[in-house]
């Protein structure tokens, strides 16, 4: 099951924005490359640029003891923990879906998603999705 964190963190200050940012994409160019991380993806509050959210997906929470174990880290906490207010929000999450099942999902022939998947059981509204998702034919994803 993929584990994900995430970690919410505000900029002390207007000058730490830049300095935030091109750390942010530097860690996330670094970490992408570490085993078992899946993704490392950044970004940056739309309106509201001193806040920054990341958010790390591993294939196994044991994966996140190789990404703390690389040299990288310490130098990337050194850096990036006086540029931010404290404390940083960090949550920890086992997703609901295997890696991949987004994708998978593609597959399900003519269908949306699987009777067995479905809550709500009214067949008009799964007719109406099916036709707001018609590019999938088009592409031959089904």
């Amino acid at each position: 099951m993929v584990y994900t964190l995430v970690v919410h963190v505000t900029a002390k200050d207007d000058d730490a924005i830049p300095k935030l940012h091109a750390k942010l994409v530097e860690a996330a160019l670094v970490y992408n490359r570490d085993k078992g991380t899946i993704d490392w993806f950044v970004m940056q509050e739309e309106g509201k640029p001193r806040n920054f959210t990341v958010v790390e997906r591993y294939d196994s929470k044991d994966a996140t003891k190789f990404h703390l174990e690389n040299p990288y880290w310490s130098r990337f906490n050194d850096y990036f923990v006086p540029l931010i207010v404290d404390p940083m929000d960090l949550r920890r999450y086992d997703e609901l879906l295997s890696q991949g099942a987004g994708a998978e999902s593609r597959k399900y022939g003519n269908k949306v998603i699987p009777d067995d998947k479905k809550v709500d059981n009214d067949p008009e509204i799964w007719g109406k999705i099916d036709k707001h998702q018609s590019h999938l034919r088009e592409q031959g994803n089904y």
